[in-house]
């Protein structure tokens, strides 16, 4: 599963553990996978051998703990309110997902206005904690779709908690896959463009919703199956939009135009 962020929450048994240290490793799944890998292991050792021990335990000391933690523009502070706001969430509600929930509507085309209710209701948790005050790197970490952001490291999150396969946990049991959106990175995003999949020169909220339908005609009740695969086209095998030898063995070439343009090459020069 490396170098992908999740095998950090396979590490853990407890579902509570999990779910804890998923939300916190997807939230940091932004940058170089290289740093992120190195954050996140980081992160790890800082909180121990329970995710949720320490959530339920957190207090000044415990926060004292982040002072010199670092990923890119999320300070150790961000991750400490973000701890913080989970602590108030398990004191009252026993899991994310129950939380999540309170906002959730069966009736709804997609996950992305419950997203919306959620990021908002947890940053209300620390309004009324904090006298109002929230950082911008907080307000990064629970970023609300409403903003229009692609939103990929919550939907990233949600992929993680409602599929259940040999790759996502499925520890969610209340919300349908069908509903909801991919998380559309870099490798996402330009595979996904090099498939036709959608043409505009930036990716938004919109566009994630757009390409999720794309791949609902191929498997409705489970878009965002191909997401783990795919992008690992990008991560893994390097795949960056450009024509080269690879392409020929790819088995998107038959769709990519990239790779129908290699075949065209390599039967003409050998």
């Amino acid at each position: 599963m490396a170098p992908d962020p999740l095998q950090f929450v396979y590490r853990y048994s407890s579902p509570a553990d999990m779910e804890i240290f998923a939300f916190l490793a997807s939230a940091l799944a932004y940058g170089r996978v290289r740093h992120i890998e190195k954050s996140l292991t980081d992160l790890f050792e800082r909180m121990g051998a329970s995710p949720y021990e320490f959530v339920v335990t957190f207090d000044q000391r415990k926060r004292r703990i982040f002072r010199t933690f670092r990923h890119r523009f999320t300070s150790g502070q961000d991750i400490a309110d973000l701890i913080a706001i989970f602590q108030i969430v398990f004191d009252h509600y026993r899991s994310i997902e129950t939380f999540f929930l309170l906002d959730y509507d069966p009736d709804d085309r997609n996950v992305v206005p419950a997203l919306s209710r959620f990021c908002r209701r947890l940053l209300n948790l620390h309004v009324t904690e904090n006298n109002g005050a929230v950082s911008r790197g907080l307000k990064f970490l629970l970023a609300d779709p409403a903003g229009g952001s692609a939103c990929k490291r919550l939907n990233l999150f949600l992929r993680w908690m409602v599929r259940n396969d040999a790759v996502d946990t499925g520890l969610w049991t209340s919300i349908e896959p069908a509903k909801l959106v991919v998380p559309i990175d870099v490798h996402m995003a330009r595979l996904c463009k090099i498939l036709r999949f959608y043409d505009q020169k930036s990716v938004s909220l919109s566009t994630a919703a757009s390409i999720t339908e794309r791949f609902a005609q191929i498997e409705p009740d489970d878009p965002v199956k191909y997401d783990f695969a795919l992008s690992r086209i990008g991560i893994v095998e390097n795949c960056d939009g450009r024509l080269r030898r690879q392409c020929e063995k790819c088995e998107l070439s038959d769709f990519c135009h990239y790779g129908m343009m290699c075949s065209n090459v390599f039967a003409k020069t050998g």
